[in-house]
């Protein structure tokens, strides 16, 4: 592989470099030296990865969010490697001097404060973190555009999107089109939903991901909390954003123009094209992922999502164009219900009937700030768990 002019060396901080999105990320680093350097790491509480991450790419600095076992890490760093602790350290890396792209994949609401500080100072973010959108989309946006600063997607379907857009105006956007799997109930009649187990909605047909977030997309409510991120990252109305079941997972979304254009960006499934492209962008760079064979892959398939059996969708429209802190209800609610359908207190369908009864209880803030968000998420938290009572079923 050619070696490229070090001055487009682009210097990244992770934030959630021990999940699956920062050890893609890696891969990515290994991958393009030249043109991607870590300057810094953060982790939630997995210590060991992180102390392997540091004794292999040697950041300017590391974070533990969990501090626990912080003082034992510090004294096993490399040499010039500093070390921070919990929320205030994340934000001591999102503001590295060094830093020129953040790339946040911290699930949770703990992603917030480090995108903000990142933005106001002066530095792109690179967003694989749904709730910094979906709860904070207004006021991440306004900062980005007051600080004159990038939000690049990494979200597989955002990074197709982006990647349509390129050069375009929104003028020309007709339809925003993200792509859904189904998940695993997408042809299981409606009325045996009640009857799905954990152990069932845990078996995802195409990816290999987290316990929540697989739930998510058997709910598909993984894809109305990206249609709430794509009206923000891309600046269009709610109405302009819609779903397409597609099982095979190749097509990672489209775009409708005006003139009835569609564009699209397929790729195998594998998070480090959407990863490269935020890196690099807007250069595109030769690697050595697996390119897409289409005689291979033979026919593609699509079809309508099924609002009614899924209302997860129908619940992410209303509040995407409520807006306010109604996204960072639905966000909490969601994040609630799931685990204790996982701990088999619920039923599979309570998860959205909660999601529900809690966005109707909910007075929404306009316009609000980020302690109005976070906030309204702890408010969301506490009636959530109070719909989760209401709703418990017996154990056997």
């Amino acid at each position: 592989m050619a070696t490229l002019d070090k001055s487009s060396r682009k210097r990244v901080v992770i934030l959630g470099s021990t999940g699956s999105i920062g050890e893609s990320a890696l891969k990515v680093a290994r991958d393009i030296p030249d043109r991607m350097e870590i300057v810094g790491l953060a982790a939630g509480r997995s210590a060991t990865s992180l102390l392997a991450q540091a004794a292999e790419f040697k950041p300017r600095a590391v974070a533990l969010y969990e501090t626990a076992g912080i003082e034992a890490l510090r004294g096993q760093l490399p040499p010039g490697t500093a070390c921070h602790g919990g929320a205030e350290g994340l934000i001591e890396l999102a503001t590295l001097p060094e830093a020129d792209l953040v790339l946040i994949s911290i699930v949770g609401t703990a992603g917030l404060a480090p995108a903000l500080a990142a933005l106001r100072a002066g530095k792109a973010i690179a967003v694989a973190s749904k709730e910094i959108l979906v709860m904070a989309g207004e006021e991440v946006t306004r900062e980005a555009a007051k600080h004159n600063v990038p939000i690049l997607p990494v979200d597989s379907e955002h990074n197709a999107i982006f990647q349509c857009l390129v050069g375009e105006p929104a003028r020309h956007i007709r339809r925003l089109i993200l792509t859904a799997s189904g998940g695993p109930f997408r042809q299981t009649p409606a009325d045996r939903l009640a009857k799905v187990t954990p152990e069932q909605a845990l078996k995802h047909p195409t990816w290999n991901m987290g316990r929540k977030i697989t739930i998510d997309s058997a709910t598909l409510f993984n894809k109305g909390l990206e249609m709430i991120e794509a009206r923000w990252l891309f600046g269009v109305p709610m109405d302009q954003v819609e779903v397409v079941i597609h099982p095979q997972s190749i097509v990672h979304s489209l775009v409708e123009f005006v003139d009835g254009s569609l564009l699209a960006q397929l790729s195998h499934s594998d998070m480090c094209f959407p990863i490269q492209y935020a890196v690099t962008y807007p250069d595109r760079l030769s690697n050595r992922l697996r390119p897409l064979n289409l005689a291979e892959v033979g026919s593609l398939h699509f079809e309508a999502p099924d609002s009614e059996k899924f209302p997860a969708l129908r619940l992410a429209r209303e509040a995407g164009t409520v807006g306010g802190t109604l996204p960072a209800v639905l966000n909490a609610a969601n994040e609630i219900a799931v685990p204790a359908f996982l701990d088999g207190k619920i039923l599979f369908p309570a998860i959205w009937h909660i999601v529900e009864a809690v966005m109707k209880r909910h007075k929404p803030v306009e316009h609000p700030h980020l302690d109005e968000i976070l906030k309204a998420d702890a408010w969301a938290r506490t009636a959530a768990l109070e719909e989760v009572t209401s709703r418990l079923i017996a154990c056997p």
